[in-house]
């Protein structure tokens, strides 16, 4: 039994009993909508691993409902039609599909193309939460910095500011827009906070592994990078 949740959007009432009683089968958890508006809203409103979406839909077609999804979501999406011509294919991977399949077809290729995707969504997800320079790495779930698999002991404010100097890699970044951004808009104090914390950075990094990452440029801020 998994935790995977899939929401199925198919106006065929056949086609979607028997793709959920297969799913349930594999032990998915399925949820049903039968036309557009609701399964968009549906998906925008809850929380589901993968989305199983028919192109030809009433009140709203799979390709409005995909278009206005990856406005605000990355929800894998498997999309079924039974047109196979290439341009109704090439459009919907373009507007952000990530598998296509035309009916009629073999469940056991839905089924494999939805681990596939699932897969792929784990993995994806996993080097998001990674942040990397060189052999600098920030995870920013388990809320660890290690380099070349040696642990960095960080407070809370060396971890926010070495993960917004990471995240702006290669650009350089004044004093008050670091301020800004990792102490807050409403902090009141002395700018020079800044580098006495770059300062720390720089101690426990820079200088402890003998490797350059911060960077001072004169006159304006500091700068990530390294060569």
């Amino acid at each position: 039994m998994n935790d995977k949740k899939i929401l199925l959007i198919e106006d065929e009432v056949n086609i979607s009993r028997f793709v959920e009683l297969e799913l349930k089968y594999e032990g998915y958890t399925v949820d049903k909508a039968f036309d557009g508006r609701s399964g968009l809203d549906k998906a925008l409103k809850e929380n589901f691993d993968l989305i199983i979406l028919d192109v030809m839909l009433p009140s709203l077609n799979g390709m409005e409902v995909l278009r206005r999804l990856r406005q605000s979501s990355e929800t894998p999406v498997i999309m079924l039609t039974a047109k196979d011509q290439i341009t109704d294919k090439v459009m919907g991977l373009d507007i952000g599909a990530d598998d296509y399949m035309t009916k009629p077809f073999a469940i056991e290729e839905l089924l494999a193309r939805i681990r596939v995707a699932l897969k792929r969504n784990i993995n994806n997800s996993k080097k998001l939460n990674l942040l990397q320079v060189g052999d600098l790495k920030l995870d920013l779930e388990k809320y660890t910095v290690s380099y070349k698999d040696e642990g960095i002991e960080l407070t809370k404010r060396e971890f926010d500011l070495l993960k917004y100097l990471i995240e702006n890699k290669n650009i350089v970044l004044t004093r008050d827009k670091i301020l800004d951004q990792v102490w807050g808009y409403d902090y009141v104090g002395d700018t020079n906070i800044v580098d006495v914390y770059i300062r720390y950075l720089r101690t426990k990094i820079d200088e402890k592994f003998n490797a350059k990452f911060i960077h001072t440029i004169r006159g304006v801020g500091y700068l990530l990078k390294y060569e």
